[in-house]
């Protein structure tokens, strides 16, 4: 496992979870009040993610992945096979949350989140709550009740293999009825949310409601060092094709 959140094949035999604030989704209240999370100041113990392309005007790649961009859209980005989608994901919590923005994690028992990874980076895990969730709609439904509360800026729906061999790759189990409400109080709230897949590039996205469908892969650049991408295959403000690059350090015996 990278020690900055790259997201390796995705294994049943992770270490187990240290103590978090991990509440079931049939449990979250109805009414949440918005509290910021203390902005973060903790530094990486690895290098620094940086983008291939540099920081440039408004609507740059390098400003696209971004939570500002992301706000008042629904955005899925999709893994297969080894790949970097956590690392991505969690560029954005830490993001966030250096800007005092409160974040929340849902999780299916098909994710592979592993809270030490986040700490890693930087991530304050004690400002960012965990929901566990038993399916794709369960989480949907904890996101819709998170979201009504206007607490949060950004909240991620790690699907994880629960997507996986539905029919032609279509999220079954997250209904567009449900996906719409997301998407209204995104808006209203100015949240984004996120959801993680893993299929192929090849599937279709989760639904038409989708504004930025991405696909994560890392690359092996040096001994120890590796490139993650995200690659957009739709993006319905800025068009897709563009990418975005962060080079991160692997541990030892990372293939």
């Amino acid at each position: 496992m990278i020690s900055t959140a790259i997201n390796t094949a995705r294994s049943d035999t992770l270490p187990l979870f240290p103590p978090l604030a991990v509440t079931p989704a049939d449990s979250i209240p109805t009414a949440i009040t918005p509290t910021a999370s203390t902005p973060t100041t903790s530094t990486p113990t690895t290098s620094t993610p940086t983008t291939s392309t540099p920081e440039g005007p408004q609507g740059s790649p390098a400003r696209r992945w971004r939570r500002g961009e992301l706000c008042g859209r629904l955005t899925e980005l999709s893994a297969w096979g080894p790949s970097a989608s956590l690392t991505l994901a969690i560029d954005l919590v830490l993001e966030a949350q250096q800007q005092g923005e409160p974040v929340a994690w849902i999780s299916t028992r098909e994710s592979t989140f592993f809270p030490p990874d986040a700490a890693a980076n930087g991530v304050d895990l004690g400002a960012l709550p965990v929901v566990h969730a038993n399916s794709g709609r369960t989480a949907g439904r904890a996101a819709d009740r998170l979201l009504r509360s206007g607490a949060f800026a950004l909240i991620i729906i790690d699907l994880g293999r629960a997507e996986r061999g539905r029919a032609a790759g279509v999220g079954a189990d997250l209904p567009l009825p449900l996906q719409s409400r997301l998407l209204q109080l995104a808006l209203k709230h100015d949240a984004a949310v996120l959801f993680l897949t893993e299929k192929p590039s090849t599937a279709p996205s989760l639904g038409s409601l989708v504004s930025l469908r991405a696909q994560a892969r890392r690359r092996k650049t040096g001994p120890g060092r590796y490139t993650c991408e995200l690659l957009v295959l739709k993006d319905k403000r800025h068009g897709p094709g563009w990418q975005h690059d962060t080079f991160r350090n692997g541990p030892p015996g990372l293939r």
